[in-house]
């Protein structure tokens, strides 16, 4: 006599407000066989708790105070490599896709079409499918693919542009060396090397960047 398991989709859930959190919640737990088992307020946050209790999805916000949603996912990805992500956000920018996908997601949803794909994100996810909304995918994910994407030669590499957002956070170096586990003088030269190609003079400036391209909430 054969005897039927019951497998269940275990839920991360990692955004910097708690109504989004206790919404998601309420959402995800009225699906049968889904159970959150844990949620995060910021990035660093999100990387622990995923290694604690190996989620089988991970829904992740980009905009994360401490580690944004690239740094997460290429944590999560390389230490928790079963959990997939699903990036929650409202950002839509075709780099931000690409650095996002290169770092290890798998399904990519704007907050303004969460009530029409969530559950299908996450219902792809849990059998490992990837899930990208058609708006997504024509405009977005295309850059991403082709062979001869271009990059310009100023833009930030995804490691900079964590450094710039805990900076605009108001974090110093040491701090941000201990978040990332790198050296003050690391960090430094990161720093140096994104005001550069920036070109911008003053740490002042270095946020208002961070602030007009949304690597931090105003």
């Amino acid at each position: 006599m054969f005897q039927w398991i019951a497998f269940v989709t275990r839920i991360l859930i990692a955004d910097d407000h708690q109504v989004v959190r206790s919404g998601l919640r309420a959402i995800l737990e009225k699906h049968k066989g889904w159970e959150v088992v844990a949620e995060a307020e910021n990035g660093k946050d999100a990387v622990t708790l995923a290694l604690e209790t190996a989620p089988d999805v991970a829904i992740i916000d980009f905009s994360l105070p401490f580690m944004n949603g690239i740094e997460v996912t290429r944590q999560i990805r390389a230490r928790c490599p079963t959990t997939e992500i699903l990036i929650f956000t409202i950002h839509d920018t075709d780099a931000l896709v690409g650095d996002l996908l290169e770092a290890g997601a798998r399904a990519y949803l704007l907050k303004s079409d969460a009530n029409q794909f969530l559950i299908a994100a996450v219902e792809a996810l849990a059998d490992h499918q990837p899930f990208f909304t058609r708006q997504v995918s024509e405009h977005l994910l295309n850059s991403f693919l082709t062979v001869n994407r271009l990059k310009h030669d100023g833009a930030l590499s995804p490691r900079e542009r964590l450094i710039v957002q805990l900076i605009a956070e108001g974090h110093g170096n040491k701090e941000i060396g201990e978040i990332l586990n790198l050296s003050p003088k690391t960090i430094e030269s990161h720093r140096a090397s994104a005001m550069r190609k920036l070109s911008l003079k003053s740490t002042a400036a270095l946020i208002r960047y961070a602030v007009r391209n949304k690597l931090v909430d105003p």
